[in-house]
């Protein structure tokens, strides 16, 4: 989803309906604008503000807790990734292929994921990141221990590799977002129908067109946070690349 566009539409949609209901305000009777419907009307559209409120805030709450989760992840991914250099490194100079295969498989991951100024990330479900994880758990199966040390620090780095392979998967699976299309659709039909009533019965004048164009701007700019923040990795809001960008400084060391 593109964060910006989306943010457009549901600007147009308030917006939109404000100029809607200022001009509805001139073409509807005068019998259609008395009291008594000016009250049916404010019952019916603070009903509708309520469930807008509603749906923004669950929106707020799933964006917020996506973008969460997605961050502990990669933290996890980091320290697995840290751990499992650390335990071949104990094994000894006969990991050191292995430990530079895993040196490839994060470069890998780093560029899939934080790719040059203007590419699209390619996230963890990239084809190269299979690839060369395979051969990383090749090289790790084929270490042939000597003793009892050895079997051991081999079996506990292919258990770690194996968490890295089940967190990358994990993870590849939640970018595919977790906001639900309809209820943004939704939620522009019910900001129109608002803002529509605003102007119904607003004054027309400058000031007033003003405060409804920034009202309009500020939910469209609320509902732009909450699907930037559904991508963590192609908007403005991103997951940062230092951590694992620094755990692969210190590979092979």
């Amino acid at each position: 989803m593109n964060s910006v566009g989306i943010a457009g539409i549901v600007f147009s949609s308030a917006f939109g309906g404000a100029i809607v209901g200022m001009l509805l305000q001139r073409l509807l009777p005068e019998s259609h604008l008395r009291p008594e419907s000016r009250e049916v009307i404010k019952l019916g559209t603070g009903l509708i503000a309520t469930m807008a409120a509603l749906v923004l805030g669950l929106l707020v709450g799933a964006a917020k807790s996506s973008f969460d989760a997605e961050r502990a992840g990669y933290q996890q991914l980091t320290l697995d990734v840290v751990l499992l250099d650390r335990t071949l490194a104990h094994y000894g100079p006969e990991a050191v292929q292995a430990r530079e295969q895993l040196r490839q498989t994060v470069t890998v991951m780093v560029n899939s994921l934080w790719p040059e100024e203007g590419s699209k990330s390619s996230g963890l479900e990239d084809e190269r990141i299979t690839t060369t994880g395979g051969a990383l758990y090749d090289a790790v199966r084929a270490l042939s221990p000597q003793n009892d040390s050895q079997r051991w620090l081999q079996g506990q780095a292919t258990q770690e590799l194996a968490d890295l392979a089940k967190n990358r998967w994990q993870l590849a699976q939640r970018n595919d977002g977790s906001l639900p299309i309809p209820f943004l659709a939704v939620l522009a039909f019910w900001l129109f129908v608002l803002f529509t009533s605003f102007g119904l019965f607003s004054p027309q004048n400058i000031t007033v067109v003003a405060v409804l164009f920034i009202c309009a701007l500020s939910v469209a700019g609320a509902v732009f946070l909450i699907v930037d923040l559904d991508q963590p990795f192609d908007g403005l809001v991103r997951i940062s690349s230092i951590p694992l960008r620094d755990a692969l400084a210190g590979l092979g060391k």
